[in-house]
């Protein structure tokens, strides 16, 4: 756990990505089996552990420390795992340096052996037998997310450099193996042959395309290259089989718990790439509906029949990298795409559907379409080489993505929240307003919320002005002054608008960042709720 423990207070401080990479190549290397494919588990979230609920930890730790005590550190610090490992009154006995630290395989083979009953004694024990490090690192296991900015495919690149593999290999082994992955040490450090996978009905690593940049197109000739809508989904991979169907997100996440209705549809045997949508098929003359309504099913492990009724699920596909088992990637976008019409046009309608190409002949023509779309869930052009090969990784020149300009809007600051990790003590999560009328009054109603985009200077802006302007506390957030001439204005960036009544403002912003501090504006020159939805209609 020492080892673990370490890894995870050198990530939280060190904010660049290649030294993330050295600190996690060191750690695959000095550690032995199996606490480093527990550690690898629990940073690419594939470890099954029981989570355990924060108001029982909260119970725990007003056990042995007063209630106000604890909510002025907890408001401090901002981190509820770091919060208890730092204040917990611990067994002098259990902690005894006489006591060696447990292993992190010892604690999470204990934690999967619990019953329900047994899980508050356990905690406490460990909570009493870890140091301030090690409390934490538990902590951030066993409530489910270790928010150290590391993510699953660093943690593979980490795993490529100190095997010398390509990560494209990693990731279509990565979903054929499980924690705490010994044989993926083993063939890393030369110590056994590549695990053989039984079936191609598993993830592989997906192929990217490069934004349009200025002058890219200028040397290409558009009768090479064929285009594609752009839809306003997520990235998904379909892998289907006799034995089982996977649906996985574009970073290999197994997302299937929350799209039965795509895996129970998938009538066929291979491999297919697409977009993840809500509504009705293009074969079914029904419209395909918002991003915002795709919200309604992300990041659930499971759906209700209800939720299935009322957010059908959809697959666009646009490419196909296995049909059936034979392995299609090297081949032509032409001729895999050929392969994936007569694979499409034998799966359920209400399901699945085909990506239209779109005609064009001059790049200016391409322009004009992108920039107005026939349908508002298309976000731009795709655009692809007709001979490219199914290439994992973005190499730049087979695809191309060509997206609309972003939207823009002044907003005022209305709440904020800390952050996590190396922010916990800054306030770095804002939602943001505009202004409406209601009962004949201007007031300003929430339409986002944003926590990337500034810069660490900007950051001390922000955090000073929440700290000066704080008018009311809901817990861990507090709400800013807001007033016509008192205030914070921000530019928001984003990428689209749609109707949402889930939103008191009945607008939902998708991918909004803060992209300017508009200190030299008064809340008052913000954006109107009517402007918003001008951009919809």
């Amino acid at each position: 756990m020492k080892a673990f423990s370490d890894l995870l207070d050198r990530l939280v401080l060190t904010p660049s990505r290649n030294g993330k990479l050295t600190l996690l190549v060191d750690y695959f290397r000095t550690t032995p089996d199996p606490d480093r494919g527990y550690g690898l588990a629990a940073i690419a979230d594939t470890l099954d552990i029981g989570v355990v609920k924060p108001a029982v930890l909260r119970e725990l730790a007003l056990e042995r420390m007063d209630e106000v005590l604890f909510r002025y550190s907890y408001d401090y610090v901002g981190d509820l795992a770091e919060t208890i490992s730092l204040v917990w009154d611990g067994d002098r006995e259990q902690a005894s340096p006489a006591l060696p630290q447990p292993r992190l395989s010892e604690v999470v083979e204990k934690m999967q052996s619990l019953g329900r009953t047994e899980v508050r004694g356990a905690v406490r024990t460990l909570l009493d037998r870890l140091d301030p490090s090690g409390r934490f690192a538990f902590l951030k296991l066993v409530t489910g997310g270790l928010r150290i900015g590391v993510s699953a495919r660093l943690a593979k690149q980490a795993l490529s450099i100190l095997g010398e593999k390509e990560i494209t290999e990693i990731e279509t082994l990565w979903h054929g193996l499980s924690p705490p992955y010994e044989a993926l040490f083993a063939w890393l450090e030369g110590r056994q042959e590549k695990p053989i996978l039984a079936t191609p009905a598993i993830f592989h690593s997906v192929m990217l395309s490069t934004p349009v940049g200025d002058n890219d197109l200028d040397s290409l000739d558009p009768a090479d290259f064929a285009a594609e809508w752009k839809w306003d989904g997520i990235r998904v991979q379909l892998s289907s089989s006799a034995s089982r169907t996977r649906l996985y997100s574009r970073s290999g996440d197994d997302i299937s718990g929350a799209f039965p209705d795509i895996i129970e549809a998938a009538n066929f045997e291979g491999v297919i790439d697409g977009e993840l949508l809500i509504g009705g098929t293009m074969r079914s003359n029904e419209p395909t509906r918002s991003f915002s309504d795709l919200q309604q099913r992300l990041n659930r492990k499971t759906v209700s029949s209800r939720m299935l009724a009322d957010y059908p699920a959809i697959l666009r596909a646009y490419d196909i990298l296995f049909d059936s088992v034979e392995d299609v990637r090297g081949e032509a976008f032409v001729d895999r795409r050929a392969r994936l019409s007569r694979l499409i046009d034998d799966a359920p309608p209400s399901r699945f559907d085909l990506s239209p190409l779109v005609p064009f002949s001059e790049w200016s023509e391409l322009d004009r379409l992108r920039r107005n779309p026939p349908d508002p869930v298309i976000e731009g052009v795709m655009i692809k080489r007709r001979d490219s090969s199914y290439l994992a990784g973005r190499a730049k020149g087979p695809w191309f993505k060509w997206k609309r300009d972003p939207l823009n809007a002044d907003a005022v600051l209305m709440y904020a929240q800390r952050g996590h990790g190396k922010r916990s003590s800054y306030y770095s999560d804002f939602t943001f307003g505009v202004w409406t009328s209601i009962d004949g009054r201007d007031v300003l109603v929430p339409v986002g919320k944003a926590y990337f985009g500034f810069t660490d200077a900007e950051l001390d802006i922000l955090d000073k002005f929440v700290r000066n302007n704080t008018v009311d506390r809901f817990g861990p957030v507090r709400a800013l002054r807001a007033e016509p001439d008192h205030g914070f204005v921000v530019e928001v960036a984003f990428e689209g608008i749609s109707r949402s009544s889930r939103h008191k403002s009945g607008v939902a912003m998708r991918f909004p960042r803060i992209a300017r501090l508009r200190q030299d504006k008064l809340p008052r020159e913000a954006d109107r709720l009517e402007t918003l939805t001008a951009l919809i209609d």
